[in-house]
């Protein structure tokens, strides 16, 4: 299954922004970060901000910030919200699939199994298991380091 541009911008926003989770960063940051144009981004960002993931504040002093702790924001449900009318193959589309062989064909059976697999890892992880990296993600994007927080050791 490839991911959409919509999709992968979506993650690309959200693992910036959980490498620098104490700073309010600017789209331009982000594209600059990744090489991507900012009216991309803004689509992304805009939807991001209607779905809950991010705050968005405009004006002098603004910048984008997840709305919530990346141990709070599951890989598998972002993937479903920018994914939502992804279909595998036409035989999906109960509407439209002109597929003559759907009655008798497992490979819409196949793949209805490899969607389910696809997701159950994406929802096995969270925005914090991609950025365990944080050091070498906040050089590789330009980040200051000592404008990265990292994660306080926990408790035994």
């Amino acid at each position: 299954m490839r991911l959409t541009a919509f999709t992968d911008y979506s993650l690309r926003v959200l693992i910036y922004l959980a490498v620098r989770p104490e700073r309010r960063t600017t789209i331009a940051e982000i594209a600059t970060a990744f090489g991507i144009s900012e009216g991309h981004l803004m689509k992304v960002v805009h939807f991001l901000g209607k779905q809950g993931l991010l705050n968005n504040v405009r004006g002098k002093g603004g910048g984008l910030m997840l709305a919530r702790a990346p141990e709070q924001i599951n890989v598998g449900a972002v993937v479903r919200l920018t994914e939502a009318d992804t279909l595998p193959a036409e035989c999906f589309d109960r509407n439209n699939n002109t597929c003559v062989i759907t009655p008798a064909c497992q490979l819409r059976k196949m793949l209805a199994d490899a969607v389910r697999a696809f997701f159950a890892v994406l929802e096995s992880q969270t925005l914090a298991d991609l950025v365990v990296q944080r050091r070498s993600l906040s050089k590789i994007l330009s980040i200051p380091i000592e404008s990265v927080a990292l994660p306080k050791a926990k408790a035994r």
